[in-house]
């Protein structure tokens, strides 16, 4: 397979020194185990094997699944891979999170990072990709993000399964007083068949776990899966639907203070006068503090209960200093256009898109400039948090997508050691990138030093949370293709400004460290798409705007999708080619992308007549491992425009659970046509205008379509599953009203063009 083309020096440096930094001095961390983080809290009579399994001598079997479960079924998917090495049923065990350790780092989520497409397997990309995995555990972050938890976890938690087995196997065998190879295993039990005895996992473990681990663990060949591969019950479905206290809003403690905060609505800007009186002598309020951090200015509210927080917040007179960003969203497009004007980082550059463009006849010529807006998270659950500062010692609940963070930035921000600070992981209703952020923890962590060693749980206002989001960045990009005499297209030149998520990340997280190289995620679901043009460009420009931005679900690729997608419909117009056959021609080299496309254009009937007022749009997207194509058939009606189904195709490789995947891939697309249907995050005055649902909707039951999903499995290396249905999303539906109406719609939200039913 070709690579995406010539990388910039800058950028191919920062992956060399990532090998060269595995190799020199990452040697003793890759070789040497982090400690494990069990040991130190083991029950009576439980016994644990490595970071993931403890077994009670009551035959209690626990599993840690280690990542944010925030409604993709993570937890059940990692818990499986133990259970079905250990070779238990999904019913035998309980399954935590775990605590924040280093030893639950995630690999995975950094492989992307390196400025190589996911289908480029050339030396130098597995070169950098597997230097990644080790700078992935040099900084051993204990992360949810990037679709990465299941490829991270796929490897280590099986190993983990197999390792314990293989020592209760042993266990028993000296106990038994029998060959263990004579031993076999089978719902939480070892039995010795011929003469009929039997032991419980937990009757051994303690003389399992104290035996040294064995040097090979052999897995379970795909064949012989009980259940991997296969749906299972979701662990966590049984506390949502009966309204069990898993949330971090739902978490209570003896002797418990309530809190808010009221932050700056401009951005890093500080109060330049406030008034605090009126605030202070309301019913219920305890104390208001001043709360500064990396995430900017504002003032924490400690009261009897939350709802008298939120009235003294709202009665908190401050004025706040200008910010440094235009102030409204037509400045801020200005500069985003000003943006596209000056050098940016090329990130694929094939042939010669200069000189095949300079010669071009006009009619040849396809252009088009595309927009997309600022985009909040808005999850169900607002930001929250529970801190207990005593005795110099931090206590944290909070659902959270970064663990070790949360510790980390806690302790600095409380003046104590980490390992005098305790994390609490909680389920979270929602995250999508939100909770990898620690404006929420921090506040609580400092109101929770004002408060005497009581705890204080500290909820944020729908209003607060929208107006104080880590924004999707707004995007543009201009683009232009020249088509060859037969119509497809001979050269692409594609031109993308945002602003930049890793530095807006990096300097609330941080801001000692400056960003090297170019910003991948500026051009993600553009420049790395397996589309084979003679001469293909794509480059990215970082937009000088502070606004804070963030992950959102699946971060570039969200914005990219839709240009990428969006433009090559276009240029499958201009050339009078079917943009499914246009795909797959210019696909052919990638076995994988042409067989989703055809699957997902056959389950659709593509190209089959439509009743009148009827249309259909596709668009196919490779992101965190998975290739995906979506069409969505639209129709128009009395009311508007009526979304009627949406078919999905996705290759992810391996697929660990089906129905979680069917779930997830739905469940994206419907985050992606929200956004792209009506949402929108716009400014005046420097401050962010939207502040609930009502003026920052999601899809509403009524407006869902049907869907159809097909899971494929054709690629030899396993994909993500949680962002990859929403970059095709965007796309899809702007190109069937295109298809419908006639409307070529560049810029979102389309509600700014059609209306909806």
């Amino acid at each position: 397979m070709a690579s995406v083309g010539k990388i910039a020096r800058r950028t191919f440096l920062i992956g060399a020194a990532a090998v060269a930094g595995g190799v020199a001095v990452g040697y003793y961390y890759y070789r040497k185990p982090f400690p494990n983080p069990l040991e130190a809290d083991l029950g009576k009579g439980e016994a644990t094997f490595n970071p993931y399994v403890k077994i009670g001598a009551d035959n209690t079997i626990t599993i840690v699944a280690p990542r944010a479960e925030m409604g993709q079924g993570i937890s059940t998917t990692l818990a499986v891979m133990v259970a079905e090495e250990l070779d238990v049923g999904l019913d035998q065990v309980n399954v935590e999170h775990g605590p924040a350790s280093y030893a639950y780092y995630n690999a995975a989520i950094l492989e992307e990072g390196g400025p190589f497409a996911f289908f480029d397997e050339s030396m130098t990309a597995q070169a950098v990709r597997s230097g990644l995995g080790v700078v992935g555990k040099l900084l051993a972050l204990q992360a949810t993000g990037g679709s990465a938890s299941a490829r991270d976890g796929f490897d280590k938690m099986r190993q983990a399964g197999a390792t314990a087995r293989q020592l209760l196997i042993a266990a028993a065998a000296q106990k038994l007083g029998v060959a263990a190879a004579d031993l076999e295993t089978a719902n939480g039990s070892i039995v010795h068949k011929a003469s009929g005895k039997s032991l419980t996992y937990g009757a051994v473990a303690a003389a399992a776990a104290a035996m040294a681990p064995p040097a090979e663990v052999r897995l379970k060949d795909r064949a012989d899966w009980k259940l991997l591969g296969k749906p299972q019950k979701r662990i966590d479905m049984l506390a949502k639907v009966t309204g069990a206290p898993i949330f971090g809003i739902d978490v209570r403690l003896p002797d418990i203070l309530y809190g808010t905060v009221k932050m700056s609505p401009r951005f890093w800007a500080k109060p330049v006068k406030a008034d605090l009186a009126k605030a202070e002598r309301m019913p219920g309020v305890i104390k208001i503090v001043p709360l500064e951090t990396n995430y900017g200015h504002g003032f924490g509210i400690i009261a009897e209960n939350t709802w008298a927080a939120f009235k003294a917040a709202d009665a908190i007179d401050a004025q706040w200093a200008d910010p440094e960003y235009p102030l409204s969203s037509a400045a801020i497009s200005d500069v985003l256009k000003q943006a596209l004007g000056t050098k940016g980082s090329t990130m694929r550059d094939n042939g010669d898109v200069d000189t095949a463009f300079a010669d071009a006849p006009r009619e040849r010529i396809v252009e088009a400039d595309y927009a997309v807006p600022y985009l909040a998270h808005a999850t169900m659950e607002p930001m929250n948090a529970t801190a207990r500062f005593s005795d110099g010692a931090l206590d944290i609940w909070c659902g959270n997508q970064a663990p070790t963070l949360v510790r980390q930035l806690c302790a600095n921000v409380v003046g104590i050691e980490q390992d005098k600070v305790t994390v609490h992981t909680t389920f979270m209703g929602g995250g999508f990138g939100r909770r990898t952020e620690m404006d929420f923890a921090l506040c609580a962590a400092l109101m929770a030093k004002e408060t005497g060693g009581r705890p204080v749980k500290v909820t944020w206002t729908r209003e607060e949370d929208m107006r104080h989001d880590a924004y999707r960045p707004a995007a543009v990009g201009k683009f232009q293709a020249r088509l060859g005499d037969d119509g497809m297209p001979v050269a692409v030149d594609m031109k993308l400004a945002s602003p930049s998520v890793i530095a807006g990340t990096l300097r609330r997280l941080f801001p000692s460290i400056s960003p090297l190289g170019p910003d991948k995620s500026i051009v993600d679901g553009a420049y790395d798409q397996p589309y084979t043009i003679p001469n293909y460009r794509v480059s990215g420009v970082a937009a000088p705007i502070s606004i804070p931005v963030g992950f959102w679900r699946s971060v570039g690729s969200s914005i990219n999708g839709f240009f990428h997608e969006g433009f090559m419909d276009e240029i499958a117009t201009a050339g009078k080619i079917d943009p499914v056959e246009m795909r797959k021609t210019l696909m052919a080299a990638y076995p994988s992308a042409v067989k989703v496309v055809e699957k997902v254009a056959a389950m659709a009937k593509w190209g089959e007549a439509l009743p009148a007022g009827t249309a259909k749009g596709m668009a196919f997207t490779l992101s965190f491992g998975s290739w995906v194509g979506e069409i969505v058939q639209v129709a128009d009606t009395p009311a508007g425009i009526r979304i009627e189904k949406v078919w999905i195709a996705a290759d992810v490789g391996t697929a660990l659970d089906p129905g979680i995947i069917e779930a997830q891939l739905i469940s994206a697309a419907i985050y992606g046509l929200s956004a792209a249907m009506g949402q929108e995050i716009t400014f005046a005055d420097g401050m962010v205008e939207q502040s609930n649902f009502h003026d920052f909707d999601a899809m509403r039951i009524f407006q869902c379509p049907v869907f159809e999903v097909a899971i494929l499995e054709n690629f030899h290396k396993m994909g993500g599953v949680g962002e990859v249905g929403t970059p095709p999303a965007a796309p899809a539906l702007a190109n069937a009203i295109f298809a419908l109406t006639g409307k070529r719609i560049r810029t979102l939200p389309l509600s700014k063009t059609v209306a909806f039913a």
